[in-house]
């Protein structure tokens, strides 16, 4: 990224630093029913560096996100639009534990590969692999015992194996992964995945990552706001204030060791932990 930064002027007049970044997406994510779905609990808000986050709602007739079409939404988004960050609520990888176990090189894109091939959730449902109705997630277990780093340093983030219990992601990520490998599938060297394609994102490159809204969401008045948009809300606001004030550039770098970042570039990591 350039090093060079201007001051500019937001919207309600305070200083700002150039950004890195032209628009800033939040998505409260939903494992819920099938990828065809229209979800109350799928929610994106998105902002640009001189307006504040505002929801985003599908086209159309529906009231409500599917997963596919959220997908299909950020393809367009991405490949067409300025620098956007994305920061999207679950799990974007699995624990060591989870590679060793089942024999698994340590690299992101085949384990996205074979997770997609044993959980198909792009075409059913989290809950049919599970009663092993679809797919062969069987073979590709895992235990609510194991914890990524990342999930082990901000405290309060559960498994992404730690299933049918309040503030779980484990859903959301099993549903959400295969839609991930969907967008670097799409948009290819277009999209960096942080941290797996690098800690420092090209410069004038989008960036997705994985972001824990319960970090941030108590920092902001939540007004009118159901909890799943306000989950979004705050994703989009927080990442944008990062980026306009000069923070968001030491979020990347992270103050971990190099024996630590190749863990995380295998597990993955929350920004801000």
């Amino acid at each position: 990224m350039a090093a060079a930064r201007k001051a500019v002027v937001s919207g309600d007049k305070t200083p700002l630093l150039m950004p890195y970044f032209s628009r800033y997406i939040g998505i409260d994510y939903s494992g819920a029913q099938s990828p065809e779905n229209h979800l109350t609990g799928l929610r994106i808000y998105a902002a640009t560096p001189e307006e504040e986050p505002e929801e985003i709602l599908p086209l159309g007739q529906k009231k409500y996100w599917s997963r596919r079409g959220v997908a299909e939404w950020l393809v367009e988004q991405l490949r067409d639009g300025p620098p956007t960050i994305l920061g999207i609520d679950h799990g974007f990888s699995f624990p060591l534990d989870y590679f060793h176990v089942h024999g698994l090189p340590h690299d992101w894109e085949h384990f996205l590969d074979d997770f997609c091939h044993h959980w198909p959730a792009h075409v059913g449902t989290v809950d049919e692999i599970r009663r092993h109705e679809r797919g062969h997630g069987a073979a590709r277990g895992g235990s609510s015992r194991w914890r990524r780093m990342t999930e082990k340093r901000s405290r309060s983030a559960k498994s992404v194996f730690h299933f049918d219990v309040p503030g779980s992601v484990a859903k959301s990520t099993f549903a959400g992964l295969p839609w991930l490998k969907f967008l670097r599938d799409e948009l290819g060297d277009m999209l960096h995945c942080w941290p797996f394609d690098g800690w420092i994102p090209a410069a004038e490159k989008s960036v997705v990552l994985e972001a824990y809204p319960s970090l941030w969401s108590r920092g902001y008045p939540r007004g009118n706001r159901t909890p799943d948009q306000h989950d979004a809300y705050s994703i989009a606001r927080w990442i944008r204030e990062s980026d306009t004030h000069g923070s968001l550039i030491g979020h990347f770098q992270t103050t971990l060791t190099e024996e630590e970042k190749a863990v995380a570039q295998i597990e993955g990591w929350i920004l801000s932990v």
